[in-house]
């Protein structure tokens, strides 16, 4: 009788190596507490541009924000989490224009990008209905919204994305078309002018 002989084979499984999913990060640091912060929040998700962004509501003056993004934008290249962007948002409002013009600098010397307003980031809303270049102060701007959203505007409405998105082309060409008419003038003299659309354009490129 034969006996047959079984050969034990050892197999040696080989697990493919993790692909580490790098984040498009984008960082966005804001003037405001809450008005810049609840609109910026409100954005779908855009995995063609990105795949996280950080919002930051400061609080402060427009120098420390930008500050504060440069910063930031270090401390997440120190650990490996660097941004492929950062965004600064503030205003020209009640801030003496030298403060404004040096937030501007800063942000240009450390390729921070700039979405400021003058005087306010409301321009950003109104240039959804109309398209307004008269200099105005931010109480001009809660009059004229509070009328064309038939009701009282509040400054930290967290409904103001939803409110408006669907007029948002309008407000990017409105804006666009205002800015190229202000941006040969000095700061000094670009009252009302907005750059958000710049960033508005970038969270929803397709």
């Amino acid at each position: 009788m034969t006996r047959k002989h079984h050969e034990t084979r050892s197999v040696v499984l080989t697990r493919k190596p993790r692909r580490i999913r790098h984040l498009r990060r984008i960082l966005i640091v804001c003037e405001g507490e809450k008005t810049e912060p609840n609109y910026f929040k409100a954005f779908p998700a855009n995995p063609v541009v990105n795949d996280d962004i950080d919002i930051k509501g400061i609080g402060t003056n427009t120098v420390f924000v930008v500050n504060e993004a440069v910063r930031l934008r270090d401390e997440a290249d120190k650990k490996g989490e660097p941004y492929i962007e950062v965004w600064v948002v503030f205003d020209k409002d009640d801030f003496p224009l030298s403060d404004f013009e040096k937030a501007v600098a800063t942000a240009t010397t450390n390729r921070i990008k700039c979405a400021y307003s003058i005087e306010s980031f409301e321009i950003w809303y109104l240039l959804h209905f109309n398209y307004y270049d008269t200099g105005m102060s931010r109480s001009d701007y809660i009059e004229k919204l509070s009328t064309l959203l038939e009701r009282p505007y509040t400054k930290n409405d967290e409904t103001m994305y939803k409110t408006l998105s669907r007029k948002m082309k309008v407000a990017i060409k409105n804006a666009s078309t205002l800015y190229n008419r202000q941006c040969c003038k000095p700061l000094a003299d670009r009252n009302p002018v907005t750059l958000v659309f710049q960033l508005v354009e970038r969270l929803t490129e397709k």
